[in-house]
C-alpha cells in the first residue's frame, strides 16, 4: 500500500499519510515554510521520513498534472 492515503472519511478527503489525520499540504506547507525534515518528524512522531519524501513526491506530482493560477 502507498503511503498516501485519499479516505472521504478522513480529513475530508484530501491526501493524508498512511491514513492518518495528516494532511499532505500540512507536511509540504511546514517545509515551505523553512522547516527541515527533522522539525516535522519531531512535531510529528509517528511519522517516518519516507513520509515526508511520499508527501514531496505527492505534491510534484499533483502539480504536474493540474493547470495552475499564473502567480501574481
Amino acid at each position: 500500500a502507498g503511503r498516501i492515503t485519499i479516505d472521504p472519511e478522513v480529513m475530508g478527503g484530501l491526501p493524508c499519510i498512511r491514513g492518518m489525520r495528516v494532511t499532505v499540504s500540512a507536511v509540504v506547507g511546514q517545509l515551505a515554510a523553512g522547516r527541515s525534515i527533522d522539525d516535522v518528524l519531531a512535531d510529528h512522531p509517528y511519522l517516518e521520513h519516507a513520509d515526508v519524501l511520499a508527501a514531496l513526491e505527492f505534491a510534484a506530482a499533483a502539480v504536474s498534472e493540474r493547470e495552475l493560477p499564473q502567480p501574481a
